[in-house]
């Protein structure tokens, strides 16, 4: 425990400052009987299990013991996922005003459990679709987000497992600008010309093996720059708990997809 408090102390510093750019008090505008554990205390262990890799609430019930029951607390940080959705909201606006013009866009999958349990889930039915991606089939849901040069992840979307990659494009990035660069699943003349129309974008996307296109010399060398956005999605699996088949209720997935892509942004 006495090791944890140095890094629980620099993450509720980074949580407090930006709740106080929001203007949010420490008990939020709750109505009603008093939490037993207040909304931002709440999200900095939601924060912070999410930081730390730390896989279960109940993990985080027995480190800090707090002065309320295990259910209480399980239902206090998945309360908080709209707060930290703002957070995670203002952080993105932050990061588009200093964005590298050079943009990189994917997906990854976000399995809900395991392939041979999809059949018995029942938790994210409503939600969750089998999809497919380079490394097999999955149900689940996906992750979109579109990140610069620089990392800084700039838009987010989570959709059902089935949704194509150019469906979700055009949304992800109708706000923002410069220079999109995307894998093969990406791939549609309709696609780069409807952007283009729309925003004034140009998306550079790698040509399959049996298609005759071929990119520029610096096409290529921007193509190269794609392996970034990758080093994002393997930071949020492996590091901050994406990816989980634990939650016991809808709110408790969205909760923890929400406090992991909150902790990656602010570490």
């Amino acid at each position: 425990m006495k090791i944890l408090i140095p890094l629980y102390q620099k993450i509720k510093q980074k949580v407090m400052f930006l709740c106080d750019k929001m203007s949010l008090s420490m008990q939020g505008n709750h109505k009603g009987r008093r939490l037993a554990v207040n909304k931002i205390d709440s999200l900095n262990l939601a924060v912070f299990k999410q930081s730390e890799g730390i896989k279960t609430k109940k993990s985080i019930w027995k480190i800090f013991e707090p002065n309320c029951s295990y259910k209480t607390l399980v239902m206090s940080l998945n309360r908080v996922a709209k707060l930290s959705l703002r957070l995670l909201g203002l952080i993105l606006i932050v990061n588009r005003h200093s964005s590298h013009p050079i943009k990189h866009t994917d997906s990854t999958d976000i399995p809900v459990c395991l392939n041979k349990n999809a059949n018995r889930h029942k938790t994210m039915i409503r939600l969750a679709r089998w999809g497919y991606t380079g490394k097999g089939w999955f149900y689940g849901l996906k992750l979109h987000i579109t990140s610069d040069l620089k990392r800084k992840i700039l838009a987010i979307k989570i959709t059902a497992g089935n949704i194509s990659d150019r469906t979700a494009f055009l949304k992800l990035n109708r706000n923002l600008r410069g220079l999109f660069i995307a894998d093969a699943g990406y791939i549609s003349r309709k696609l780069a010309q409807e952007f283009f129309e729309e925003t004034g974008n140009i998306l550079i996307t790698k040509s399959r093996k049996n298609m005759k296109l071929v990119l520029s010399k610096i096409e290529e060398l921007l193509y190269g720059t794609r392996m970034l956005i990758e080093l994002n999605f393997r930071s949020l699996k492996e590091f901050y708990g994406l990816i989980t088949s634990l939650p016991r209720s809808v709110n408790g997935y969205l909760a923890n997809y929400i406090h992991s892509l909150l902790a990656y942004c602010i570490a």
